[in-house]
Protein backbone atom coordinates (compact mmCIF):
# COMPACT_ATOMS: atom_id res chain seq x y z
CA UNK A 1 0.00 0.00 0.00
CA UNK A 2 2.56 2.39 0.88
CA UNK A 3 4.72 2.02 -2.49
CA UNK A 4 1.24 2.49 -4.45
CA UNK A 5 0.43 5.72 -2.65
CA UNK A 6 4.51 6.71 -3.11
CA UNK A 7 4.00 6.19 -7.15
CA UNK A 8 0.57 8.00 -6.91
CA UNK A 9 2.12 10.53 -5.28
CA UNK A 10 4.61 11.50 -7.35
CA UNK A 11 2.28 11.18 -10.75
CA UNK A 12 0.42 13.74 -8.99
CA UNK A 13 3.19 16.23 -8.77
CA UNK A 14 4.44 15.29 -11.99
CA UNK A 15 0.81 15.65 -13.46
CA UNK A 16 0.43 19.29 -11.40
CA UNK A 17 3.36 20.14 -13.17
CA UNK A 18 2.90 19.83 -16.43
CA UNK A 19 -0.66 21.31 -16.05
CA UNK A 20 0.85 24.49 -14.47
CA UNK A 21 3.10 24.57 -17.35
CA UNK A 22 0.58 24.08 -20.16
CA UNK A 23 -1.99 26.68 -18.28
CA UNK A 24 0.81 29.10 -17.47
CA UNK A 25 1.72 28.91 -21.37
CA UNK A 26 -2.33 29.28 -22.87
CA UNK A 27 -2.75 32.16 -20.20
CA UNK A 28 -0.05 34.11 -21.00
CA UNK A 29 -0.60 33.78 -25.52
CA UNK A 30 -3.87 35.70 -24.33
CA UNK A 31 -4.62 38.73 -26.03
CA UNK A 32 -3.61 41.77 -23.75
CA UNK A 33 -1.74 42.01 -20.25
CA UNK A 34 -2.75 43.46 -17.12
CA UNK A 35 -0.44 46.65 -18.40
CA UNK A 36 -2.84 46.96 -21.04
CA UNK A 37 -5.86 47.26 -18.53
CA UNK A 38 -3.84 49.71 -16.51
CA UNK A 39 -3.53 52.00 -19.99
CA UNK A 40 -7.03 51.25 -20.58
CA UNK A 41 -8.22 52.96 -17.07
CA UNK A 42 -5.68 55.27 -17.24
CA UNK A 43 -5.33 57.39 -20.64
CA UNK A 44 -2.80 59.91 -19.30
CA UNK A 45 0.04 56.86 -18.99
CA UNK A 46 2.66 57.02 -21.67
CA UNK A 47 4.40 54.28 -23.37
CA UNK A 48 7.25 54.75 -21.22
CA UNK A 49 5.44 54.06 -18.11
CA UNK A 50 3.83 51.08 -19.86
CA UNK A 51 7.48 49.90 -20.94
CA UNK A 52 8.79 50.30 -17.25
CA UNK A 53 5.84 48.63 -15.33
CA UNK A 54 6.13 45.82 -17.79
CA UNK A 55 9.73 45.10 -17.22
CA UNK A 56 8.80 46.10 -13.40
CA UNK A 57 6.40 42.69 -13.17
CA UNK A 58 8.55 40.61 -15.42
CA UNK A 59 6.46 40.67 -18.22
CA UNK A 60 9.16 41.91 -21.25
CA UNK A 61 10.83 38.41 -20.56
CA UNK A 62 9.90 35.26 -22.57
CA UNK A 63 7.03 33.10 -21.08
CA UNK A 64 9.00 30.03 -20.51
CA UNK A 65 11.42 32.63 -18.66
CA UNK A 66 8.45 33.79 -16.73
CA UNK A 67 7.22 30.11 -15.78
CA UNK A 68 10.64 28.92 -14.87
CA UNK A 69 10.53 32.09 -11.93
CA UNK A 70 7.09 31.27 -11.17
CA UNK A 71 7.81 27.93 -10.10
CA UNK A 72 10.90 28.19 -8.34
CA UNK A 73 8.99 30.54 -6.04
CA UNK A 74 5.95 28.07 -6.06
CA UNK A 75 8.12 25.09 -4.66
CA UNK A 76 9.18 27.18 -1.87
CA UNK A 77 5.79 28.13 -1.15
CA UNK A 78 5.19 31.08 -2.75
CA UNK A 79 2.10 31.04 -5.09
CA UNK A 80 2.27 35.17 -5.66
CA UNK A 81 -0.28 37.75 -5.45
CA UNK A 82 -3.95 37.88 -6.77
CA UNK A 83 -3.15 41.63 -9.07
CA UNK A 84 -7.34 41.96 -8.96
CA UNK A 85 -7.43 41.58 -5.12
CA UNK A 86 -3.88 43.09 -3.98
CA UNK A 87 -3.78 39.60 -1.80
CA UNK A 88 -1.70 36.66 -2.17
CA UNK A 89 -3.34 34.27 -4.10
CA UNK A 90 -3.79 31.64 -1.02
CA UNK A 91 -5.84 34.55 0.50
CA UNK A 92 -8.11 34.62 -2.14
CA UNK A 93 -8.75 31.51 -2.95
CA UNK A 94 -8.91 30.03 0.27
CA UNK A 95 -12.45 30.96 1.53
CA UNK A 96 -13.60 30.93 -1.90
CA UNK A 97 -12.76 26.91 -1.94
CA UNK A 98 -14.62 26.54 1.68
CA UNK A 99 -17.38 27.97 -0.50
CA UNK A 100 -17.60 26.08 -3.62
CA UNK A 101 -17.03 22.66 -1.15
CA UNK A 102 -19.91 23.67 0.65
CA UNK A 103 -21.96 24.13 -2.45
CA UNK A 104 -20.36 20.38 -4.34
CA UNK A 105 -20.02 18.26 -1.61
CA UNK A 106 -23.73 19.10 -0.68
CA UNK A 107 -25.08 18.41 -4.11
CA UNK A 108 -22.70 15.56 -4.67
CA UNK A 109 -24.08 13.75 -1.22
CA UNK A 110 -28.02 14.84 -2.59
CA UNK A 111 -27.48 13.44 -6.11
CA UNK A 112 -25.58 10.49 -4.79
CA UNK A 113 -28.29 9.45 -2.17
CA UNK A 114 -30.84 10.03 -4.57
CA UNK A 115 -29.30 8.76 -8.20
CA UNK A 116 -28.00 5.62 -7.10
CA UNK A 117 -31.12 4.14 -5.61
CA UNK A 118 -32.84 5.84 -8.70
CA UNK A 119 -30.83 3.58 -10.83
CA UNK A 120 -31.37 0.34 -8.87
CA UNK A 121 -34.92 0.67 -9.03
CA UNK A 122 -35.08 1.63 -12.75
CA UNK A 123 -32.81 -1.91 -13.50
CA UNK A 124 -34.92 -3.92 -11.62
CA UNK A 125 -38.15 -3.02 -13.51
CA UNK A 126 -36.31 -2.66 -17.09
CA UNK A 127 -38.57 -1.90 -20.16
CA UNK A 128 -41.58 -1.15 -17.40
CA UNK A 129 -43.22 2.03 -17.21
CA UNK A 130 -41.39 3.56 -14.21
CA UNK A 131 -38.21 2.94 -16.07
CA UNK A 132 -39.66 4.85 -19.28
CA UNK A 133 -40.63 7.79 -16.80
CA UNK A 134 -37.30 7.84 -14.83
CA UNK A 135 -35.52 7.31 -18.07
CA UNK A 136 -37.36 10.11 -19.13
CA UNK A 137 -36.07 12.19 -16.20
CA UNK A 138 -33.09 11.62 -16.31
CA UNK A 139 -32.75 13.04 -20.48
CA UNK A 140 -34.75 15.85 -18.81
CA UNK A 141 -32.23 16.80 -16.49
CA UNK A 142 -29.33 15.97 -18.57
CA UNK A 143 -30.56 18.40 -21.72
CA UNK A 144 -31.78 21.09 -18.99
CA UNK A 145 -29.05 23.75 -19.43
CA UNK A 146 -27.56 24.72 -15.93
CA UNK A 147 -28.77 28.56 -16.29
CA UNK A 148 -31.62 28.00 -17.54
CA UNK A 149 -32.88 25.53 -14.41
CA UNK A 150 -31.42 28.43 -11.99
CA UNK A 151 -33.48 30.76 -13.64
CA UNK A 152 -36.88 28.35 -13.28
CA UNK A 153 -35.83 28.06 -9.77
CA UNK A 154 -35.42 31.35 -9.11
CA UNK A 155 -38.78 32.00 -10.94
CA UNK A 156 -40.30 29.77 -9.26
CA UNK A 157 -39.14 29.48 -5.21
CA UNK A 158 -37.69 33.30 -5.02
CA UNK A 159 -39.83 35.43 -7.29
CA UNK A 160 -43.48 33.80 -7.15
CA UNK A 161 -43.49 32.01 -4.04
CA UNK A 162 -40.30 33.74 -1.99
CA UNK A 163 -39.92 31.00 0.28
CA UNK A 164 -35.80 31.51 -0.59
CA UNK A 165 -33.19 34.27 -1.62
CA UNK A 166 -32.72 34.54 -5.11
CA UNK A 167 -28.47 34.46 -4.84
CA UNK A 168 -25.88 35.93 -2.45
CA UNK A 169 -24.69 34.29 0.78
CA UNK A 170 -26.23 34.88 4.28
CA UNK A 171 -24.60 37.78 6.35
CA UNK A 172 -24.76 36.15 10.05
CA UNK A 173 -24.52 38.84 12.65
CA UNK A 174 -21.55 38.20 15.10
CA UNK A 175 -24.44 37.11 17.92
CA UNK A 176 -26.71 35.13 15.85
CA UNK A 177 -26.74 31.30 17.84
CA UNK A 178 -25.56 28.41 15.93
CA UNK A 179 -29.16 27.09 14.77
CA UNK A 180 -30.08 30.49 13.50
CA UNK A 181 -26.64 30.64 11.91
CA UNK A 182 -27.35 27.15 10.20
CA UNK A 183 -30.59 27.94 9.00
CA UNK A 184 -29.82 30.89 7.09
CA UNK A 185 -26.70 28.89 5.21
CA UNK A 186 -28.88 26.22 4.68
CA UNK A 187 -31.73 29.14 3.09
CA UNK A 188 -29.23 30.91 0.60
CA UNK A 189 -27.42 27.25 -0.66
CA UNK A 190 -30.71 25.80 -0.87
CA UNK A 191 -30.99 26.89 -4.59
CA UNK A 192 -27.59 26.60 -6.24
CA UNK A 193 -27.13 23.05 -4.43
CA UNK A 194 -30.58 22.25 -5.76
CA UNK A 195 -29.61 23.54 -9.60
CA UNK A 196 -26.00 21.48 -9.47
CA UNK A 197 -28.07 18.27 -7.97
CA UNK A 198 -31.02 18.24 -10.62
CA UNK A 199 -27.80 18.69 -13.27
CA UNK A 200 -25.61 15.43 -12.21
CA UNK A 201 -28.94 13.81 -10.92
CA UNK A 202 -29.67 12.24 -14.89
CA UNK A 203 -26.77 11.47 -15.50
CA UNK A 204 -25.66 9.18 -11.81
CA UNK A 205 -28.74 7.56 -12.62
CA UNK A 206 -27.77 6.14 -15.74
CA UNK A 207 -24.41 5.40 -15.19
CA UNK A 208 -25.88 3.52 -12.38
CA UNK A 209 -29.12 1.47 -14.00
CA UNK A 210 -26.85 0.41 -17.08
CA UNK A 211 -24.44 -1.10 -14.41
CA UNK A 212 -26.94 -2.36 -12.62
CA UNK A 213 -28.62 -4.11 -15.39
CA UNK A 214 -25.10 -5.30 -16.94
CA UNK A 215 -24.75 -6.84 -13.36
CA UNK A 216 -27.74 -8.70 -13.22
CA UNK A 217 -27.52 -10.31 -16.45
CA UNK A 218 -24.19 -12.79 -15.09
CA UNK A 219 -24.53 -16.27 -13.98
CA UNK A 220 -23.89 -15.69 -10.16
CA UNK A 221 -26.72 -13.19 -9.75
CA UNK A 222 -28.82 -16.13 -11.83
CA UNK A 223 -27.34 -18.73 -9.43
CA UNK A 224 -28.18 -16.56 -6.12
CA UNK A 225 -31.83 -16.22 -7.30
CA UNK A 226 -32.43 -19.96 -8.23
CA UNK A 227 -31.08 -20.87 -4.41
CA UNK A 228 -34.16 -19.23 -3.51
CA UNK A 229 -32.07 -15.99 -1.90
CA UNK A 230 -35.10 -12.69 -1.25
CA UNK A 231 -34.76 -10.28 -4.02
CA UNK A 232 -33.35 -7.21 -1.82
CA UNK A 233 -30.65 -9.99 -0.80
CA UNK A 234 -29.88 -10.65 -4.39
CA UNK A 235 -30.18 -6.91 -5.67
CA UNK A 236 -28.19 -4.87 -2.73
CA UNK A 237 -25.91 -8.04 -1.29
CA UNK A 238 -24.60 -9.34 -4.69
CA UNK A 239 -25.05 -7.16 -7.64
CA UNK A 240 -24.73 -3.56 -6.43
CA UNK A 241 -21.03 -4.01 -4.65
CA UNK A 242 -19.93 -5.25 -8.36
CA UNK A 243 -22.25 -2.60 -10.37
CA UNK A 244 -20.81 -0.11 -8.22
CA UNK A 245 -16.97 -0.36 -9.13
CA UNK A 246 -17.26 1.43 -12.96
CA UNK A 247 -19.79 4.19 -10.91
CA UNK A 248 -16.92 5.08 -8.42
CA UNK A 249 -14.52 6.03 -11.37
CA UNK A 250 -17.56 8.58 -12.61
CA UNK A 251 -18.50 9.57 -9.52
CA UNK A 252 -14.91 10.52 -9.04
CA UNK A 253 -13.68 12.54 -11.43
CA UNK A 254 -17.30 14.11 -11.86
CA UNK A 255 -16.51 15.45 -8.22
CA UNK A 256 -13.80 16.83 -8.64
CA UNK A 257 -14.63 19.12 -11.95
CA UNK A 258 -17.11 20.45 -9.67
CA UNK A 259 -14.45 22.78 -8.25
CA UNK A 260 -14.11 24.25 -11.49
CA UNK A 261 -17.73 23.48 -12.99
CA UNK A 262 -20.03 25.08 -11.01
CA UNK A 263 -19.00 28.31 -12.68
CA UNK A 264 -22.11 29.03 -13.90
CA UNK A 265 -24.26 28.12 -10.86
CA UNK A 266 -22.11 30.04 -8.79
CA UNK A 267 -22.29 32.69 -11.10
CA UNK A 268 -26.21 32.75 -11.29
CA UNK A 269 -26.52 32.89 -7.45
CA UNK A 270 -23.96 35.51 -6.86
CA UNK A 271 -21.90 32.36 -4.86
CA UNK A 272 -18.63 33.54 -4.38
CA UNK A 273 -16.18 29.95 -5.19
CA UNK A 274 -13.56 29.03 -6.68
CA UNK A 275 -15.08 28.48 -10.54
CA UNK A 276 -16.31 32.01 -10.49
CA UNK A 277 -13.11 33.26 -9.24
CA UNK A 278 -11.35 31.51 -11.97
CA UNK A 279 -13.47 32.82 -14.81
CA UNK A 280 -13.03 36.26 -13.63
CA UNK A 281 -9.19 36.03 -12.98
CA UNK A 282 -8.88 34.69 -16.64
CA UNK A 283 -11.41 38.00 -18.24
CA UNK A 284 -9.10 39.98 -15.92
CA UNK A 285 -5.53 38.66 -16.69
CA UNK A 286 -5.06 37.66 -13.42
CA UNK A 287 -2.34 35.01 -14.07
CA UNK A 288 -1.28 33.91 -11.03
CA UNK A 289 -4.88 33.33 -9.35
CA UNK A 290 -6.07 31.55 -12.61
CA UNK A 291 -3.02 29.34 -12.27
CA UNK A 292 -3.68 28.45 -9.06
CA UNK A 293 -7.16 28.03 -9.34
CA UNK A 294 -6.95 25.11 -12.36
CA UNK A 295 -4.06 23.75 -10.35
CA UNK A 296 -6.63 23.03 -7.37
CA UNK A 297 -9.37 22.10 -9.44
CA UNK A 298 -7.21 19.45 -11.01
CA UNK A 299 -5.80 18.25 -7.68
CA UNK A 300 -9.19 17.61 -6.90
CA UNK A 301 -9.98 15.40 -9.85
CA UNK A 302 -6.64 13.75 -9.22
CA UNK A 303 -7.59 12.75 -5.76
CA UNK A 304 -10.41 11.86 -6.32
CA UNK A 305 -9.68 9.09 -8.86
CA UNK A 306 -7.26 7.68 -6.37
CA UNK A 307 -10.13 7.97 -3.91
CA UNK A 308 -12.33 5.49 -6.71
CA UNK A 309 -9.34 3.06 -6.76
CA UNK A 310 -8.82 2.66 -3.13
CA UNK A 311 -12.43 2.29 -2.90
CA UNK A 312 -12.65 -0.63 -5.36
CA UNK A 313 -10.27 -2.67 -2.98
CA UNK A 314 -12.63 -1.74 -0.14
CA UNK A 315 -15.64 -2.57 -2.31
CA UNK A 316 -14.37 -5.62 -4.34
CA UNK A 317 -11.61 -8.23 -2.38
CA UNK A 318 -10.68 -9.49 -5.78
CA UNK A 319 -9.06 -6.12 -6.60
CA UNK A 320 -5.65 -5.54 -5.57
CA UNK A 321 -4.00 -2.12 -5.88
CA UNK A 322 -0.88 -3.75 -6.08
CA UNK A 323 -1.26 -5.82 -9.24
CA UNK A 324 -1.22 -9.41 -7.96
CA UNK A 325 -4.57 -11.35 -6.46
CA UNK A 326 -4.86 -10.64 -3.15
Amino acid sequence: MSRYLAVRAAEIVVTLALMSLVVYLLIGLMPGDPIDLMIAGDPKMTSADAARLRALYGLDRPLIERYLAWAGQAVQGNLGYSRSYSLPVLSVLGPRLLNTLQLAGLAFVFSCAIALPLGIWAASRPRSRIDYLINLLCFAGMSAPPFWLALLLITLFAVSLGWLPAGGMADIPANASWGTALLQKLRYAALPVMTLTLVQLGAYTRFMRSAMIEVLRQDYVRTARAKGLPERRVMWGHAFANALAPVLTVLALSFGGLFSGALITETMFAWPGVGKAIYQAILDNDYNLALVGLLMATFATIVGNLLADLAYVWIDPRVSIAGTAP
